[in-house]
């Protein structure tokens, strides 16, 4: 049974440190091309596609995050069903 609390908490933490990580690697992007703006802005135009396409790869990792984690909901049981291995664990049923 503690499969199944493993699972869930394994989905929440991977969705939510991948969130993180990925708000964390896009504000760090972020901070690098606004710096770089700053410094030369005459190379504003490429560092602003070199930022776009950076931080559309990173919230592709955060989106299969979310997909992968979605999956793994379907791997949970229902509640009647859960209630039912509940009652056959503990022997009530």
């Amino acid at each position: 049974m503690i499969y199944f609390g493993l699972t869930g908490l394994g989905i929440c933490l991977g969705i939510g440190l991948a969130a993180l990580g990925g708000g964390a690697g896009i504000g760090r992007a972020v901070s690098s091309a606004l710096d770089g703006t700053a410094r030369q802005p005459e190379a504003a135009g490429n560092l602003r596609t070199t930022l776009i396409i950076g931080a559309a790869l990173i919230e592709s990792l955060t989106i299969y995050a979310l997909v992968i984690g979605i999956l793994l909901l379907g791997k949970l049981p229902t509640i009647e069903k859960a209630v039912e291995l509940f009652k056959i664990v503990g022997g009530n049923g």
